[in-house]
């Protein structure tokens, strides 16, 4: 079917501004289920390829080799907030490889966390890239270079061979050649991906549908959707929204965001992905568009939208503290997509 989305912000009862979203909803086999009229277009799979970054230190046993448990691989899945419970995961992972925060390419920035904020505040000489919401991926590409055998300086590197093999790594999983994935520097300064959304859709019904004891790939990427969904807040945290839908689905979705406004889905029930993408980047439209988005697809009760109050129709405040306005998401039905 062919889908509309937007969200409306509105001040008072004043429609102050738009936005526009694309989205696609794929099965495994990269059937389309759904889609709007830009879906197509490529863009940056970011934070959400995550899971498919994970992915060659599972599958090619190193995860194991490391000891790592399901908490471990959560916070390597994350954009975390820099809280002292995610600093510690992560500083926790590279201390089993003998290495530390000065090993990581990724950089600081101020964490979303709030008592870590205020924390560095008063002790800048305590800001490391820990802090940095892709600290635990990039520990885990630390700890895959170490056992392949690869040098870890330069590892951020497009010409590294790791992440040569996190781009086969994700195109597999989108269900596309590499030659088809454009490459780019992403924030935290390892390749970036450019997909279009159906790409990214295959790849979480992938990550939603992989049966543990399966072939390599499907039991790693279990095992990696398993330590997500148990371990939300070590995938994001206080505040992140893939959080508190993981957390209010009871085991039906895995999910994870990415920057300028990207969010994926996968329903275990149903073996589809959903991929979700703010046209002008912006994060805020993003929980209620993709919650209306959920519900129009069957894959959310309203008992655990219920949950999810505060996210559906988030509510603007004003510097007082007064209410001034909320955002509303709508998603229309304009006809079927040709078979």
């Amino acid at each position: 079917m062919r889908l509309q989305i937007e969200v409306t912000v509105l001040r008072g009862a004043i429609a102050e501004s738009l936005h526009r979203m694309e989205a696609a909803v794929s099965d495994s086999s990269g059937a389309g289920i759904a889609e709007t009229g830009g879906a197509a277009r490529v863009t940056t799979f970011r934070s959400a390829a995550k899971p498919f970054q994970l992915l060659p230190l599972v599958e090619r046993g190193h995860a194991d080799r490391f000891a790592l448990d399901a908490e471990a691989l959560a916070v390597m899945s994350a954009s975390h907030t820099g809280s002292p419970y995610h600093v510690a995961l992560v500083r926790g992972i590279l201390e089993r490889a003998g290495l530390t925060d000065r090993d990581l390419a990724c950089g600081y920035h101020d964490p979303i966390d709030g008592d870590s904020l205020r924390h560095l505040a008063t002790r800048p000489e305590e800001r490391t890239a820990l802090y940095n919401n892709c600290s635990g991926k990039h520990a885990g590409m630390l700890l895959l270079a170490l056992a392949e055998g690869w040098p870890t300086a330069g590892y951020e590197r497009a010409e590294h061979p790791m992440q040569r093999l996190m781009l086969e790594s994700v195109a597999d999983c989108c269900g596309l050649p590499a030659s088809r994935v454009a490459i780019a520097i992403d924030g935290c300064s390892v390749s970036v991906f450019g997909v279009p959304l159906p790409a990214m859709a295959r790849a979480y019904a992938r990550l939603a549908a992989a049966a543990p004891g399966g072939e390599a790939r499907a039991g790693a990427l279990a095992r990696i959707r398993g330590a997500m969904q148990t371990y939300p807040r070590a995938v994001g945290g206080v505040g992140r929204f893939g959080t508190a839908l993981m957390e209010a689905s009871e085991g039906a979705l895995v999910a994870k965001g990415g920057a300028e406004g990207l969010e994926c889905v996968g329903s275990l029930e149903r073996g589809q992905g959903l991929a979700l993408k703010c046209e002008d980047g912006a994060a805020r439209g993003v929980p209620p568009a993709t919650l209306a988005v959920l519900e129009q697809l069957g894959w959310i009760s309203a008992r655990q939208l219920g949950r999810l109050r505060e996210w559906r129709r988030p509510v603007m405040k004003n510097h007082a503290g007064l209410e001034v306005g909320a955002l509303e998401a709508s998603v229309r039905v304009l006809a079927p997509t040709a078979s």
